[in-house]
């Protein structure tokens, strides 16, 4: 599908991916930057990069390739919903979900559960024509539990998307390490982006550096092979937590791809995922301006891994 734009002399000065995922609120920022390096968006007829600063007059040209026609059914499914209105939810994701259906996950997505929700729990007793469709505008990993905001319409997912590329919202992390941090509070600073070897893992070595900054605190040490930390990401690289830890000598406890099969056991006791928890989330609210923050206690597993660990350092 060809979708053409002309920027306008009102239009404030942005790079063409930030200018895209506004204009585009149902296409991630991501595949947005992907469009633009496939040669699928062009500007003025040429390829520029993502960060490319728009201009009055610019003519962009976007040519997106047709999606596979298929159904997304809802699917009856439990949901934590920690906060819920016209315009947004917040939900705490179990670990072992995917956020959207996929190649080898096709059904029991967060995205499923969802839709059965507002079909089940709509309000205003509208037919399913106009039942709210969820715009995911920040993502989990499969492996990774906790708060998540869902829009519920595309004024609330521009609103939204805006503040996480402002980074003006709130998020700390959870997570238990492999060992222990050298400082007990530390930056750390690291570009990273696809790594220029496996396209699959992200890396400083990589051809496409992209800044990204955590801020981390230890919280709790069990002995000097484990250590409990609170992770403040300052940018949202994908997988930036998981290659930050990994960076300085502590990847999260279960996270074989970053951190090698040392990391998937403690002696016998085995881990069952990557022991990373999304536990607070606070955000403006798109139309009442008000701050909302909304938090997650660790969930079971990793509640058990700390007891274990725990008893372990009392004998």
């Amino acid at each position: 599908m060809i979708t053409e734009f002309v920027i306008t002399h009102g239009e404030t000065r942005k790079r063409l991916d930030v200018f895209l995922c506004h204009r585009e609120p149902d296409i991630s920022r991501t595949r947005i930057q992907r469009l633009i390096e496939l040669g699928r968006i062009r500007l003025n007829t040429t390829v520029v990069k993502p960060s490319h600063i728009i201009k009055p007059g610019d003519r962009i040209i976007m040519d997106t390739p047709q999606a596979e026609s298929f159904t997304i059914e809802g699917e009856a499914s439990p949901l934590n919903v920690l906060y819920e209105d016209d315009m947004l939810l917040v939900v705490n994701k179990p670990a072992g979900i995917v956020i959207h259906p996929t190649s080898g996950n096709w059904s029991g997505t967060l995205l499923n559960a969802l839709l059965a929700h507002f079909q089940t729990h709509d309000k205003n007793g509208r037919d399913s024509l106009d039942i709210p469709k969820p715009g995911f505008v920040h993502r989990l990993d499969k492996h990774t539990s906790g708060v998540m905001v869902v829009a519920k319409t595309t004024e609330a997912h521009r609103a939204l998307a805006s503040q996480f590329e402002r980074h003006t919202i709130t998020r700390v992390y959870e997570a238990l390490l492999w060992g222990t941090p050298q400082d007990t509070n530390g930056v750390i600073d690291l570009a990273i982006g696809r790594d220029s070897q496996n396209s699959k893992l992200v890396s400083a070595n990589t051809a496409r550096p992209k800044h990204a900054v955590t801020e981390y605190r230890v919280v709790r040490h069990f002995g000097d092979k484990v250590s409990q930390v609170q992770l403040y990401p300052r940018t949202g690289r994908t997988h930036q937590l998981r290659v930050h830890t990994a960076s300085i000598g502590c990847p999260i406890l279960g996270d074989t791809t970053y951190g090698g099969k040392k990391v998937g056991n403690i002696e016998e006791l085995i881990i069952p995922r990557v022991m990373l928890h999304a536990k607070t989330l606070g955000f403006q609210h798109p139309t009442s301006g008000t701050v909302q923050e909304y938090s997650a206690d660790l969930p079971q597993d990793m509640q058990h891994i700390c007891q274990v660990l725990e008893h372990r350092e009392r004998k």
